[in-house]
């Protein structure tokens, strides 16, 4: 890193939506360590430090131009409703030359991927980008692969999500990457939002029509408290009082997983907060996630971050 804090410069070209603009000030600019200290710094610029229009109409005039993209750790390119990149696939040549070369992490949130893309940076790398600009993206970037469905995709160096909210998603999973769960948990309470949504969830949920008004809710905050016991798929339709087909359906409606796909995620989480925030034996995280045994709980633990349980406590238990 150049300082104490992760330095994140945020690229705003014309056009920019406003919204997605904020976004790494808003949630990693509120990310602070055990003593309240803040571990990253969100910089907008500008390529020359001049006003650009953002989407909603009025005029963003940043402190920076783009040579604080020369320092930065991570460089964040928020989307944008229109521009070369997105309307024809191609690149300002200021842009990218402001882009390439770089070693800095690359980030960008909705159609902020076309400028990744047209930079050359996702060839041959996984991407998404929101799913109603997909086809055009596919179009202009067969290099990519690109998975229209996902929230979010991690690729390493360079990260990619879908519009709007799945940038926040993105966001705080940039946090529990860097910095372990209990520092992104404690910004998503701050901005009043959901901990945690997996990358590989779809875009295309929906709102379902439930005449009760509860669906599987309740279901789910009663599983989320018995998580250190033996839960099958039948216990939790039986206290849904719904079939298991009926269940099951209605359940994938509302979160976008499988009943046992998020029974799983629940308790790698669960297992996560607890080897960072608390000194108990592998052994002892394993039986409160509702994993059993330790040999069960790195099996899920490596399959959802590749790292085996000690070692990802001696990597964040300080950073909570």
């Amino acid at each position: 890193m150049t300082s104490d804090r992760h330095e994140i410069a945020v690229l705003a070209m014309p056009q920019v939506i406003a919204f997605e603009l904020g976004l790494p000030h808003k949630l990693l600019g509120s990310a602070v360590d055990g003593d309240g200290r803040p571990l990253y710094r969100a910089r907008v610029c500008t390529l020359d430090g001049g006003p650009v229009r953002t989407s909603a109409g009025f005029q963003v005039l940043p402190e920076h131009d783009a040579s604080i993209l020369a320092t930065a750790d991570t460089i964040v390119i928020p989307g944008h409703s229109g521009g070369p990149a997105v309307d024809h696939g191609v690149l300002d040549p200021a842009v990218g030359a402001a882009l390439r070369g770089r070693t800095a992490r690359m980030m960008s949130i909705c159609t902020g991927a076309f400028v990744l893309a047209a930079a050359g940076l996702l060839d041959g790398r996984p991407a998404t980008t929101h799913w109603m600009h997909a086809e055009r993206f596919a179009r202009f970037f067969p290099a990519v692969h690109l998975d229209p469905g996902v929230l979010y995709v991690d690729d390493g160096d360079v990260l990619t999500s879908a519009g709007n909210a799945a940038g926040i998603d993105l966001c705080l999973h940039l946090i529990r990457r860097d910095h372990g769960a209990a520092v992104a948990n404690s910004v998503a309470r701050r901005s009043v939002v959901a901990p945690w949504r997996v990358g590989g969830q779809s875009q295309f949920m929906e709102p379902v029509p439930d005449p009760d008004g509860a669906g599987v809710a309740p279901t789910r905050a009663w599983a989320l408290a018995r998580l250190d016991t033996p839960l099958t798929l039948a216990d939790m339709a039986a206290h849904a009082a719904m079939s298991v087909r009926t269940f099951t359906r209605r359940f994938r409606e509302e979160t976008g997983q499988s009943p046992a796909r998020w029974l799983t995620t629940q308790r790698v989480e669960r297992a996560r907060r607890l080897l960072e925030t608390t000194d108990l034996p592998v052994e002892r995280v394993a039986t409160d996630a509702g994993f059993g045994n330790t040999v069960s709980l790195r099996q899920h633990l490596h399959a959802a971050i590749g790292v085996a349980p000690l070692a990802y406590r001696r990597t964040y238990r300080g950073a909570s």
